[in-house]
């Protein structure tokens, strides 16, 4: 394609990608996937020939367009683009892109901006769920810059708050698609679970880890990957996601007690890769996890009491902090994040 396809560059929390409207794109999907392994250099180890940094979290796409549904500004919908194999993927969200899409709604007119902040209601198509951005524009402009941190990313921008509703269940129909709080797989006890983003949490000493490795030292464990994945080729069905040997989902949770005073300690696999940190959605399963009775994250895990949970999730890089609200039945009824997002390039890609 000689002619080039207008895009804004963007980090959303700890992940970068591609934010393009829908309009600026192929409607047909065939077409529209080839444009995007050729914009991000897929499949290439090193993504030589395209804008992707050689790794799944800063090879990602946010397609947006204004919404027609009641009470919802735009519709999202998030595509992982693999580095190393020539596929999209659909099959999740990505709650760290998630953090760009309010300021780009904006940006690109979609969305009137506010004196102060904007929210941004926020239609996640990937699985038919409903998030508010809520977004800093003081003088009804967009600004990135703010003393809001994030763990995995230096310094520090404007805060971009997260408030996620109704996402038990978002791709498996349902929190606990088993209907157990720990299934048996492999003889390792595992919880089958999807609040925002299908998870097998497993304690990471069942599998051979001890949990506090860093992401290198996991990445090279290759015993230990071979059997998260034997794990996770098999939860594929149980949780109604069908074969998921060349799927982004589920991804594979890793828990053990915290060390630094939060509630649990995380080490993510996205999922035959170790992440960095965590993603957004995968610790709002995880931290969901810590409160069901009779599952691996509550025999590790440190929750507080009361209707309003605060669980600090450890990862790698730092922690990420869940916020979540439980309903008269003791359900999760809402989870609020902190992330941050900035604007990188903004131009024209090529294909």
């Amino acid at each position: 394609m000689s002619d080039g396809i207008a895009c804004m560059w963007m980090r959303g929390g700890t992940s970068k990608g591609g934010f393009f409207l829908r309009d600026d794109l192929p409607a047909d999907t065939v077409q529209r996937d080839a444009i995007l392994l050729r914009v991000m250099g897929s499949p290439d180890l090193r993504q030589i020939d395209g804008m992707g940094g050689a790794d799944p979290l800063t090879s990602k796409v946010a397609i947006v367009a204004e919404s027609t549904r009641d009470g919802v500004d735009v519709d999202y919908l998030f595509l992982q683009v693999f580095v190393d194999q020539a596929i999209v993927s659909d099959r999740q969200n990505c709650g760290n892109i998630l953090a760009g899409i309010g300021p780009f709604a904006i940006e690109r007119g979609l969305v009137a901006a506010q004196d102060g902040e904007t929210k941004v209601a926020i239609f996640m198509e990937n699985t038919g769920q409903i998030a508010v951005a809520t977004v800093a524009t003081p003088g009804g402009i967009v600004t990135y810059a703010g003393d809001a941190r994030i763990d995995g990313v230096p310094g520090s921008a404007a805060p971009v708050s997260l408030e996620f509703r109704d996402t038990a269940g978002s791709s498996c129909g349902a929190l606990l698609p088993t209907g157990n709080a720990a299934d048996t797989i492999d003889g390792v006890a595992c919880t089958l679970i999807d609040n925002g983003m299908p998870c097998v949490v497993l304690r990471a000493e069942d599998v051979g880890a001890t949990g506090y490795e860093d992401r290198e030292t996991l990445d090279a464990a290759d015993a230990v990957k071979a059997r998260i994945e034997a794990i996770r080729l098999q939860a594929g069905p149980l949780m109604n996601l069908g074969d998921v040997a060349d799927a982004s989902v589920p991804k594979m949770m890793l828990v053990a007690p915290p060390q630094n005073g939060g509630a649990v300690t995380v080490r993510s696999f996205i999922p035959k890769r170790a992440h960095a940190s965590i993603g957004v959605l995968g610790a709002v399963s995880v931290a969901t996890a810590c409160l069901i009775d009779g599952s691996p994250a509550a025999a590790v895990a440190q929750a507080t009491d009361g209707k309003v949970k605060t669980l600090s999730v450890e990862h790698p890089t730092g922690e990420m902090t869940c916020v979540l609200s439980l309903d008269d039945d003791g359900q999760v009824a809402t989870a609020a994040l902190l992330r941050t997002a900035r604007k990188l390039m903004d131009g024209e890609v090529f294909a």
